[in-house]
């Protein structure tokens, strides 16, 4: 009984600390390609980056625990929109952020001989992109 605990807390320790590196991995690539500080420059809010960071980290810490206990939160699907939007501006920000770092974008363009209406090209791809997700998140995804 007692060797069933100490697996117990050895997969638990082993499973924090795999998270706490995989997203300490996370936050040094969106610290590399410069997500966090694009968004505090955009934001005009210089003088709470201190704020934004720690919601980074916070965020981070806390959606490791989350994900190695599954929490009961009763606020039912208000949270879960809430939830998906915020997970969703979040994988956006960082999609974006390294297709500009890599210049996807200017070379796509380019290659494909647009000149004007570039606001509308990356409009409907966002709008592709949300209608891709939505058809999978209510039709489901079958493998033929």
């Amino acid at each position: 009984m007692a060797s069933m605990w100490i697996d117990h807390i050895f997969l638990g320790f082993l499973g924090l600390a795999a998270g706490l590196a995989v997203s300490a991995g996370t936050f040094a690539f969106l610290v590399a390609i410069g997500v966090i500080p694009r968004m505090i420059g955009k934001c005009n809010r210089a003088a709470e980056t201190i704020h934004f960071e720690n919601a980074v980290i916070w965020g981070g810490a806390l959606g490791n625990v989350a994900s190695l206990f599954p929490l009961r939160i009763p606020l039912g699907s208000p949270l879960l929109c809430l939830y998906g939007l915020a997970s969703g501006i979040f994988v956006g920000c960082n999609a974006v952020a390294l297709a500009e770092i890599l210049n996807t974008f200017p070379i796509l363009f380019r290659r494909a001989k647009i000149k004007e209406g570039l606001s509308w090209a990356m409009l409907f791809m966002a709008l592709g992109k949300c209608a891709g997700s939505l058809f999978f998140f209510f039709k489901g995804y079958v493998v033929p």
